[in-house]
């Protein structure tokens, strides 16, 4: 029997999970079923010994706790489906833990380096259309599949929102910043000369498709260039650059908490030690007793 196709339609169709996460669990469940059928017991023998094991291989690949953790977290999902439905005797994952990898803070641009790499000049069809994207990416803070998976129904410019389905189809209303309110009503004038009539996407491509998540990554990484920021510049670093840049006008976490669609604020709390080395950076500065002799 197919255990993975079976648990997918579950996780689609009983718990509708977004199709990212099928993908992401796709992946990860194929992994350990590849792994079962090379080197390891078939999946019903699987003990958490073999577990152990395998998470220590891939650790010794290179690969860190992060993604371990959430390869994890899939199987455990998976052999609980498997366990209930399916008469496995147990989960050998439960219990069962990522090795601990060092935090990393997200990397963002400084408030001048964001104005600077959003403010498109340029005219032309595809122009006007990044315009629009960096400018909501920037003043929203969206992830790239929810910026992708944008119709242009969502949108309210009246009231400067947007409604925005995030993370396990949950769906969130945020709001839209004057200049991408008026980038976006630019874009949506050109969008009509290249829109099919059941096109529903917010941003398509010039043959009237909806854009890529890696088309959009490729035209970020040129605009980059051509403003002349010399950061590896990606998505989500504008989505970090918009979070701590609010953060630091407002010190308001559960906004920012919100406005990102964070389930947890604990995800949201990275933050505050963006901000805290902001104003680390501030006292250097300025306070006469933090100068160097």
């Amino acid at each position: 029997m197919n255990y993975l196709e079976a648990y997918l339609n579950h996780i689609t169709f009983e718990r509708g999970l977004s199709k990212l996460t099928q993908n992401n669990y796709t992946r990860d469940i194929k992994l350990l079923i590849d792994a079962s059928a090379d080197h390891l017991p078939p999946l019903d023998a699987l003990k958490p010994a073999h577990i152990r094991q395998l998470i220590a291989k891939l650790h010794g690949r290179g690969l860190g706790g992060k993604s371990i953790a959430r390869m994890l977290s899939a199987w455990r999902g998976f052999f609980d489906y498997l366990v209930k439905q399916h008469q496995f005797s147990s989960n050998p994952c439960i219990g069962m833990r990522a090795p601990k990898s060092a935090k990393s803070l997200p990397q963002a641009l400084s408030a001048d380096q964001a104005v600077q790499l959003v403010d498109i000049k340029s005219d032309d069809l595809l122009s006007l259309r990044d315009h629009a994207i960096l400018e909501l990416f920037y003043s929203s803070g969206l992830r790239l599949a929810e910026l992708v998976g944008l119709d242009f129904n969502t949108l309210d410019l009246a009231n400067g929102t947007i409604t925005v389905t995030g993370k396990g189809n949950k769906t969130r209303i945020v709001p839209v910043g004057s200049h991408a309110v008026h980038a976006i009503k630019t874009w949506l004038t050109a969008r009509a000369a290249i829109s099919k009539a059941d096109q529903p996407a917010l941003f398509i491509t010039k043959q009237g498709n909806r854009i890529s998540p890696r088309a959009i990554q490729y035209r970020l990484k040129e605009w980059a260039v051509k403003q002349g920021i010399n950061s590896d510049v990606h998505p989500h670093m504008l989505r970090h650059s918009f979070a701590t840049h609010v953060l630091q006008s407002s010190g308001d976490l559960r906004a920012v908490q919100e406005m990102l669609g964070h389930a947890n604020i604990s995800t949201t709390q990275v933050y505050t030690h963006l901000d805290f080395q902001h104003l680390a950076k501030v006292y250097d500065q300025a306070h006469p007793r933090a100068k160097k002799k």
